[in-house]
């Protein structure tokens, strides 16, 4: 018979008031059995109610209930007058005993009671039977299964919210189910550390608290070395009372007092496919905190729903991280891709830089002290002096030599799509952007660009580029996202940059920046020994390009390009080269000069200064000896003092080119 079974075979006695059949149950059931008087005393009690309040049996004969078993009789006593007064059978009551703390009987913490009346001949109400069923291990059981379910619904309803989370929404909703698991656990603090990858140490990312409760500190791995050590094991720790820590723990009891007196702690490890991302920690500072036996391994399943959620936050972000570099690199290639087809079209073919004249020397070491370093250059020199052969010549000496120099003609774009080319542009910036474009600032990252007649740049647009000189960032056309460059900038102009700021049209701060280290290339009527060498180099080049063999050039020739004033410099000379290589039909080059008198009426070269030119290439040819056999004065058929006047009188005199503004 099962228990159910016997509390109603007891209950039935009682009610149909079979003394014979209740005195026979009295030692047999596992229940507490009891008969009182009217004053609510003890007539009759059996060992199991004796056992419930802890009292023996005979010392119950004539005591009140209220005297009996400490709480269990006070919280039994109302019941049972009540069931008298209202002659009232009551069945089957919960009843919450609280427990004795101060006393050595503990009883029990939940009680199942029922009561019946029992009635004289004429029907006046003498005595109550009563049964009490010590139900505090069932409901235990009972409330365990419920905080299983409840803690289990939070597990499940927490999963369900992290695996629809975007990824943009992983901070709100982490932080949510921080406070979720703080409502839940009755604590006072929920914090997530992660293991940062720049110094694998543990820093607060998250936390929810009570209000008042200390935060923990941003990296806490000084502060509670024994427990970092157990969850970088991937071991969770819990402890009920700090005070009950190990020596070896001192550091962490140190830590809980101060913060505020932290009483209870529980540490989860946050762990994916076995690697440790950080953990989670739950704190108690009001009241000493029972971590629940159900609740231990099911904080393993707490740990890893908080772990996979910010890992595939993490691995997101990696991968839209990657996404942006692709896309950087995407349009970084392009932009190389096009600037690259832009160099094969318009590159000299022969990049040696010819010549052994002191000027062209100077202009080599200067390229060879600053190639090296990342320092801005500017280029001065006259149209046509091989500016971006210097340029070159830097960059192919210098670390970035493995990437492509990019190069922009600020001379050769309106002003209005020159920002654009130079910095990008987003889709739809301006009429005719269909698509983004990345400028020749982003494909010059990581190397150097090389800015031609920077002197043409528009005012307005020098401010964007000191920006870029001083920070290293700019914005596209059309965007406000900042972007940001490592690029070394060679700048170069044929305009006297002081008179340009002089007249409002170049900034003074631009030029400081600029002009870190300037470099000034001669003109080719200054460096007259090595045009000799120059003619010779072009026509082995163009040999090559139109199949013929030069075998000599007159002597008469070569001092004509010797003495002639190149106005346009080499490039000058290179086309006068191509076009004699183009007429020439035997082995001896004919270089046909152009008219002099055109020449000086297009530039408007005065004869004094013809003269003057072709005084210096005479004194140049000589080594400026001025007398004697082979003298200058000789080969000019002059007097040498003659001569020396008319050297006064021209302002000539020997002096070393000047190489800096």
């Amino acid at each position: 018979m099962d228990q159910k079974t016997r509390r109603a075979a007891i209950y039935s006695a009682i009610s149909l008031n079979d003394v014979d059949e209740i005195a026979t149950l009295f030692p047999k059931v596992p229940f507490g059995l009891m008969v009182l008087d009217g004053d609510m005393r003890y007539l009759r009690v059996n060992e199991r109610m004796a056992e419930i309040n802890g009292v023996p049996v005979e010392a119950h004969i004539g005591k009140m209930v209220s005297e009996i078993g400490s709480h269990t009789g006070l919280v039994l006593d109302p019941i049972f007058r009540y069931a008298m007064q209202e002659d009232k059978s009551l069945e089957d009551l919960q009843v919450e005993v609280p427990s004795d703390s101060s006393g050595d009987i503990n009883p029990p913490g939940c009680l199942l009671v029922s009561c019946f009346p029992s009635r004289s001949d004429d029907g006046t109400v003498q005595r109550i039977h009563a049964v009490v069923q010590d139900i505090t291990e069932q409901k235990l059981k009972e409330v365990a299964q419920d905080e299983r379910l409840r803690f289990e619904a939070l597990l499940s309803a927490l999963s369900a919210e992290f695996i629809n989370t975007a990824v943009a929404e992983v901070d709100t909703k982490v932080e949510q189910g921080l406070k979720t698991i703080y409502d839940f656990l009755g604590v006072d603090r929920t914090t997530i550390a992660l293991l940062s990858p720049a110094d694998d140490r543990l820093h607060s990312v998250y936390t929810y608290a009570l209000p008042g409760i200390k935060h923990p500190p941003e990296i806490v791995d000084s502060h509670i070395p024994e427990w970092v050590k157990m969850i970088r094991q991937g071991e969770m720790f819990h402890i009920e009372d700090i005070d009950d820590l190990p020596d070896s723990q001192w550091c962490e009891k140190k830590y809980c007092k101060e913060m505020g007196g932290i009483k209870s702690v529980l540490f989860i490890p946050l762990c994916v496919g076995g690697r440790v991302l950080g953990l989670f920690s739950a704190v108690s500072y009001s009241r000493k905190k029972i971590w629940m036996d159900l609740y231990i391994q099911r904080f393993r399943i707490l740990g890893e729903i908080f772990a996979n959620v910010l890992e595939r936050k993490r691995v997101d972000q990696n991968i839209q991280k990657a996404f942006v570099e692709i896309g950087q690199l995407k349009d970084r290639l392009e932009a190389e891709n096009h600037y690259l087809r832009d160099k094969i079209e318009t590159e000299l073919k022969n990049e040696e830089i010819i010549g052994q004249s002191t000027a062209i020397k100077h202009v080599l070491l200067q390229v060879k002290q600053v190639a090296a370093t990342l320092s801005t250059v500017l280029i001065q020199g006259e149209t046509g002096t091989g500016k971006e052969l210097i340029a070159r010549a830097i960059h192919a000496r210098s670390d970035r030599k493995d990437r492509p120099m990019i190069k922009l003609n600020c001379a050769a774009l309106p002003s209005t799509l020159i920002e654009a080319e130079l910095f990008g542009h987003e889709k739809g910036a301006y009429t005719g952007a269909a698509t983004r474009r990345a400028g020749r600032f982003e494909a010059a990252n990581g190397s150097t660009i090389f800015l031609d007649e920077i002197g043409e740049l528009p005012l307005e647009l020098q401010a964007k580029l000191l920006r870029v000189l001083q920070e290293g960032q700019f914005e596209r056309l059309g965007s406000h996202t900042t972007v940001n460059v490592d690029v070394r900038v060679i700048a170069a102009t044929n305009r006297d940059l002081a008179l340009e700021i002089k007249g409002g049209r170049f900034r003074e701060d631009l030029f400081y920046r600029l002009n870190v280290f300037p470099i000034f290339i001669p003109p080719l009527r200054e460096r007259r020994e090595d045009i000799q060498a120059l003619v010779w180099s072009m026509v082995r080049e163009f040999e090559s390009v139109f199949g013929k063999t030069i075998e000599r050039i007159q002597k008469k020739t070569m001092e004509s390009l010797e003495c002639y004033s190149w106005p346009g410099n080499i490039r000058e000379l290179r086309n006068m080269i191509e076009r004699a290589m183009i007429t020439t039909n035997s082995s001896t080059l004919v270089v046909n000069f152009p008219d002099m008198a055109t020449t000086t009426r297009s530039q408007n070269v005065s004869m004094k200064e013809i003269e003057r030119v072709h005084i210096l290439a005479m004194l140049e040819k000589t080594g400026w000896r001025i007398r004697g056999k082979n003298g200058a004065a000789e080969v000019l058929e002059l007097n040498p003092s003659t001569l020396e006047f008319r050297m006064k009188k021209l302002g000539i005199r020997r002096k070393t080119a000047q190489h800096n503004i």
